[in-house]
C-alpha cells in the first residue's frame, strides 16, 4: 500500500518551519533542507526563509553563537572543528567571527588540560612518548589547534 505524501500550503509550511525554529536555534541550510524534505516548492521555500528571518525565528548570528557555545561546553569541541561545522552550514565569516567570541580563552585552555588529564588515565603504562602522541592526537581530533595542544601537553609532563 502506498501512502501519498502530504502537500503543504505555503502557510502550513511556514507554521511548521516556525515550530522547527522555535524548538532550537537553526541555520538557513537546516530549515531549507527540512522544507525540501516536506516537498515545499523552491519559490515558497525562499519566501518562507525570508519570513522567518524578518520575524526573527531565524537568525544566523544567534545560531552561530549558540552552536559554538553548545559544541564547546557539551562536546568539548575545539575551535577548528566548530568553525568547520559552521562553514559546512554556509554560515558567513562575520557570524563565524561572532561565534568565536562565545568561547572564553582561559576556559578553552582549561578544557585542553582537562581532556589531556582524562586521556592520560587511559594511556597509563605506555612510554611517555606514546602517551604524549595519543593525548595530542585525541585532543587535536576534537578540533583544537595542534601547536596549542602540543605546548600544553608538554607542560603536563615533568
Amino acid at each position: 500500500m502506498s501512502s501519498a505524501k502530504k502537500i503543504y500550503t505555503r502557510h502550513q509550511a511556514l507554521l511548521k518551519a516556525q515550530k522547527y525554529c522555535a524548538y532550537q536555534e537553526r541555520c538557513q541550510k537546516e530549515v531549507r533542507n527540512d522544507l525540501y524534505k516536506l516537498g515545499v516548492q523552491r519559490d515558497d521555500i525562499e519566501g518562507i526563509i525570508s519570513d522567518l528571518i524578518s520575524s526573527n525565528f531565524l537568525n544566523e548570528e544567534r545560531f552561530s553563537r549558540a552552536f559554538a557555545r553548545g559544541k564547546f561546553k557539551n562536546n568539548d569541541w575545539g575551535w577548528i572543528k566548530i568553525e568547520m561545522e559552521l562553514k559546512q552550514r554556509n554560515i558567513s565569516a562575520y557570524c563565524i567571527k561572532k561565534a568565536k567570541e562565545e568561547i572564553d580563552h582561559k576556559l578553552y585552555k582549561e578544557t585542553i588540560v582537562h581532556l589531556a588529564k582524562k586521556k592520560l588515565k587511559e594511556v597509563k603504562g605506555e612510554s611517555e612518548y606514546n602517551q604524549k602522541g595519543k593525548i595530542i592526537r585525541y585532543i587535536v581530533g576534537k578540533g583544537f589547534e595542534s601547536d596549542l595542544v602540543i605546548d600544553m601537553v608538554e607542560d603536563l609532563f615533568p
